[in-house]
């Protein structure tokens, strides 16, 4: 596992930083204060809940750290924890708003960095944790990999599904042009079997008034 320094100290984990957010370092602390020492299914979970708008981006740096570490370093994400977490100050932006009487009062945009590191539990720690999920009923969640995985797979699956949906309304589309084109010819072939027999009709009855006119000139 590669080391990280923080602060002073340095220790095994994996990090990922998110530079230059658009908040100030005391409203991410806030929200940082929540996750630090949780596992990543429960950080994850606190975060996702939280009303913070500032938890958004804290959870995307939670989920880049961990898949560093699977990515990395081989872990797995049910395995870790958040060893360290923290936000610094960063350039702040000055903006100036008009008052009264041709003052005007300065705002200020604040900026932080937010950084995130994650860590592997002991085997003694891990061994503790699954007994106590045995006792509760439940198990280690999926690792963030296996989630996407299955979520990328799922939406593979929903794409596939659409697309065959799509090809059988074409094909129901196409179907009544056919069924059209038939009944074209049924009704064209009746007709012209009815011209057919009108003709014949026609002849009949022209060769019964030549016979009629014979016998009378006879």
């Amino acid at each position: 596992m590669t080391a990280v320094t923080v602060g002073a100290e340095t220790r095994p984990g994996s990090r990922a930083v998110a530079k230059y957010v658009r908040s100030s370092a005391y409203k991410a602390r806030e929200v940082l204060d929540l996750v630090r020492g949780k596992s990543y299914s429960e950080a994850r979970e606190i975060l996702t809940f939280s009303e913070r708008r500032i938890s958004d981006t804290i959870a995307k740096c939670l989920d880049s750290a961990v898949a560093n570490a699977e990515h990395n370093d081989e872990l797995d994400g049910d395995e870790l924890f958040v060893a360290a977490c923290y936000a610094d100050e960063g350039p702040t932006l000055k903006r100036w708003r008009p008052r009264a009487r041709g003052r005007a009062t300065r705002i200020r945009k604040r900026t932080c960095h937010i950084t995130v590191v994650v860590a592997r539990y002991t085997d003694e720690e891990l061994a503790d944790f699954d007994a106590r999920m045995a006792l509760k009923g439940t198990g280690r969640r999926t690792s963030a990999a296996e989630t996407r995985r299955r979520r990328v797979a799922a939406s593979r699956e929903r794409d596939a599904s659409r697309a065959e949906d799509h090809d059988h309304d074409e094909d129901d589309i196409e179907a009544p042009d056919d069924a059209e084109a038939e009944a074209e010819a049924v009704s064209e072939a009746e007709a012209v079997s009815e011209a057919d027999d009108s003709d014949a009709v026609s002849e009949a009855d022209q060769a019964e008034a030549e016979s009629e006119e014979d016998e009378k000139e006879s």
